[in-house]
């Protein structure tokens, strides 16, 4: 007898929404960026930037972490070009990702 056919299903954790959809796409060479995916960063990726001011979504630390954390891979310059809509929702992103798992989830679940 399959024991896994007996175990409950698992429950699923409200996800965080980390795929932008970008107002103003990124034109680089003949590719169009139309949207990005941010991962959470690592405590190494974050090395040189205030916490205090990514919690605020201050532009200058924003533009500092989104090249490190993009997919595809933005340059600075490229994170410099975003359009003030994008730029904001990146920070809401980033935001999110600070946060303990507990109260991530109560905002999501509150959302």
């Amino acid at each position: 007898m399959n024991d896994d056919a007996q175990q409950p299903p698992a429950t699923i954790a409200p996800s965080v929404p980390n795929t932008i959809t970008l107002d103003t796409p990124i034109q680089r060479g003949a590719t169009t960026i139309a949207e990005i995916v941010l991962r959470k960063p690592n405590a190494g990726e974050l090395r040189g930037l205030s916490l205090q001011r990514l919690h605020a979504a201050d532009a200058d630390e924003l533009l500092k972490l989104l090249p490190r954390i993009t997919s595809p891979s933005l340059t600075p310059h490229e994170c410099a070009q975003l359009d003030p809509a994008d730029l904001s929702e990146a920070g809401g992103v980033v935001i999110s990702f600070l946060l303990k798992k507990a109260v991530r989830d109560a905002v999501l679940q509150s959302a």
